[in-house]
């Protein structure tokens, strides 16, 4: 994964939970920063609860009210560069959470962008995001079709579908051997997906 993000545009990550797909991206990204003080890290994700869990209103600015769906990328940052460095570059906007609601419109230059959880995002939302992209920017998407919250409607395996001969577009899959959570997720998801279970 760390090389296709090197030689691509765009990566698509596909896989079971706990493969490290967004760990790996989020440390790319905190790399990016630490690289050149003009880099910007955008994090985003569909506002989708999962497994039809309904949360209602949230109470709070934007930033409170999606940062429960960006915290898992913002631990593995905090992890890699300390908690005081990302806030701080959160408060200087080298460090962007945007649902994606609030993107049409925007153009990405110089930025590395996950985008996590995608098996959430519709067609046209993976489509408006795909198009945000500029010039010197790299784009990290990832996420479990097996996961999806919103039915067929998914547009993360239409879009390597449709792009898989695309320059510049790399797809990288993970399979339940790349589970680095903990082992005893490869029997859960066995469990579930065994016929007549």
């Amino acid at each position: 994964m760390v090389d296709a993000i090197a030689a691509s545009t765009v990566v698509f990550a596909i896989g079971p939970a706990g493969t490290g797909k967004s760990f790996v991206a989020a440390n790319v990204a905190a790399s990016y920063l630490l690289a050149d003080n003009r880099r910007r890290v955008l994090v985003t994700r569909p506002a989708v609860e999962a497994a039809g869990e309904k949360l209602g209103f949230l109470p709070g600015e934007l930033e409170e009210k999606f940062d429960p769906y960006v915290r898992p990328v913002l631990k593995i940052l905090e992890q890699r560069l300390g908690k005081g460095a990302v806030e701080s570059m959160v408060k200087n906007g080298r460090i962007t959470f945007m649902p994606l609601a609030f993107m049409r419109g925007e153009t990405f230059d110089d930025c590395f962008v996950i985008a996590d959880e995608a098996q959430n995002m519709t067609k046209e939302q993976m489509k408006m995001l795909l198009t945000r992209i500029g010039r010197g920017s790299v784009m990290v998407v990832d996420g479990d079709p097996m996961q999806s919250d919103i039915g067929s409607k998914s547009g993360l395996e239409d879009a390597v579908y449709r792009l898989r001969d695309v320059s510049g577009v790399s797809v990288v899959r993970f399979g339940r051997s790349d589970i680095v959570r903990h082992d005893i997720i490869q029997e859960i998801l066995d469990a579930y997906e065994t016929p007549g279970s």
